[in-house]
C-alpha cells in the first residue's frame, strides 16, 4: 500500500501578481479535484483510497484558503485605494475653494466705497 502526495506551494498575495496567483491556484484546485475523482476508480485497496482521498481533500482546502486570502487582500487593497482617492479629492476641493476665496475680494469694509473727487 502506497499513498502518493501532491505538494501545494504557498503563494504570497501581492497587488501585481494577485490575479495570476489566483489563476495558478484555481488550476491547481482543478487538478487536485480531478485527482480526487481518479482515486475512486483506482485499483488501490480501500484503506489506501481513503488515505489518498483525505490527503487530497486537505490539499484542496489549503488551496481554497490561499485563494480566499489573496482575494481578501486584493479587496482590502482596493478599499484602501478608494479611501486614498476620496481623501485626495477632498483635499483638492478644499484647496480649490481656498484659492478661489483668495482670488475674489471679500465684501468687507472699504471695498464698496464710492469716492468723489
Amino acid at each position: 500500500m502506497q499513498v502518493g502526495s501532491t505538494t501545494t506551494s504557498p503563494v504570497k498575495p501581492s497587488s501585481s501578481s494577485g490575479s495570476s496567483d489566483v489563476a495558478k491556484l484555481q488550476k491547481q484546485l482543478r487538478e487536485l479535484t480531478e485527482e480526487l475523482k481518479g482515486v475512486v476508480s483506482s485499483d488501490m485497496d480501500a484503506k489506501a483510497k481513503q488515505q489518498k482521498a483525505k490527503l487530497l481533500q486537505a490539499q484542496i482546502q489549503m488551496v481554497q484558503a490561499q485563494i480566499t486570502a489573496i482575494q481578501r487582500a486584493q479587496q482590502q487593497e482596493q478599499q484602501l485605494s478608494q479611501v486614498a482617492k476620496a481623501e485626495e479629492a477632498a483635499a483638492n476641493a478644499a484647496q480649490q475653494k481656498k484659492t478661489q476665496a483668495a482670488k475674489t475680494p471679500s465684501s468687507g469694509l472699504g471695498n464698496n466705497v464710492d469716492t468723489y473727487v
